[in-house]
């Protein structure tokens, strides 16, 4: 719609480049535009193409850069309240919903009064992390920080460059560069933090979105240290997920051998401990038969026989 509004016509092709988009996607969107009473219509022939109704135009201008950060958080009411944009946010949205056509604006009242995400879980710590709106202020103004941090065996002063800031299950954590090594930091074990008029110097091409999905997977296929090989059924393989976790259950399957006469698949388990995988196996849908190691298969006997006496 806006940019209808910055020149006379368009083609959908034209508009599908800019966009980044499919020519299907461009007609997709028009067709929206036109349902929600946007005057947009085709004109055909040579200079045809997209165009809105002559004089036509949306209003919306004054958003500032604070507002249209907050709008991009605005899915997440505890990180816009957590950075103290919850002001910010409310005043982006009444100026977005203000410029709406009355159908949009109607389904974006409607929207509000029926859904509500609240992201963190039930038994985290309540409140942002106490250096939180520090940190925050070195990531947006690209500035070094310096702070110390609590690891689980000593307490350290670290200078770092701050590269982003990541919302994890109600969590906060600080992805930085100290001395060229990209690493996390638990915004709540910052003991200290001040910024520094230093620039921060951010690696080329880095990206927050791709480097915190590599690190999650790398950092769940590091905890799975021990394996076991397992007999368990179709239904089983399907739902592993729910009980070993996404990284353990994808491994499985990549090592499941084809299905015998009775339907059932021999695959290798990756977990922490022993301890954990006896747990897990005692979970599935279907009784799983452990093949090795000895022990893993003694205690999983020894949990059903004590589950077989107490129920006797």
């Amino acid at each position: 719609m806006l940019l209808l509004q910055q020149r006379r016509a368009a083609t959908a092709a034209e508009i599908a480049r800019e966009l980044e988009v499919s020519v299907r996607t461009v007609y997709r969107d028009v067709a929206a535009l036109q349902a929600a009473g946007v005057p947009v219509w085709t004109e055909t022939g040579p200079g045809g193409g997209l165009r809105l109704v002559e004089g036509w135009r949306t209003s919306l201008d004054g958003l500032t850069g604070d507002e249209a950060a907050a709008l991009f958080l605005g899915g997440v009411p505890s990180a816009v309240a957590d950075l103290g944009l919850g002001t910010v946010l409310v005043a982006a949205q009444s100026k977005v919903i203000a410029t709406m056509p009355p159908e949009l604006r109607g389904r974006a009242g409607r929207l509000r009064e029926r859904f509500h995400l609240d992201a963190p879980g039930w038994f985290g710590p309540k409140g942002p992390p106490a250096h939180l709106g520090t940190v925050a202020d070195a990531v947006w103004r690209d500035r070094r920080l310096d702070v110390t941090y609590r690891r689980s065996d000593r307490v350290v002063h670290r200078r770092l460059d701050p590269l982003g800031l990541v919302l994890k299950a109600g969590t906060w954590y600080l992805v930085a560069a100290h001395r060229q090594r990209v690493r996390t930091y638990r915004v709540g074990r910052v003991d200290d933090a001040s910024v520094r008029d230093e620039a921060t110097s951010r690696p080329t091409g880095f990206d927050l979105a791709a480097w915190w999905a590599d690190s999650s997977a790398e950092f769940d296929r590091s905890l799975l240290r021990y394996n076991c090989r397992v007999r368990i059924t179709e239904r089983s393989l399907r739902q592993l997920h729910h009980y070993v976790g996404v990284e353990s259950a994808r491994l499985a399957r990549e090592s499941a051998e084809p299905p015998d006469e009775d339907g059932w698949l021999v695959v290798t388990l990756w977990s922490e401990t022993e301890d954990v995988a006896c747990h897990q196996l005692t979970g599935l849908p279907d009784p799983p038969q452990v093949l090795e190691p000895a022990s893993l298969r003694a205690a999983i006997h020894e949990v059903g026989r004590a589950l077989a006496e107490l129920n006797a």
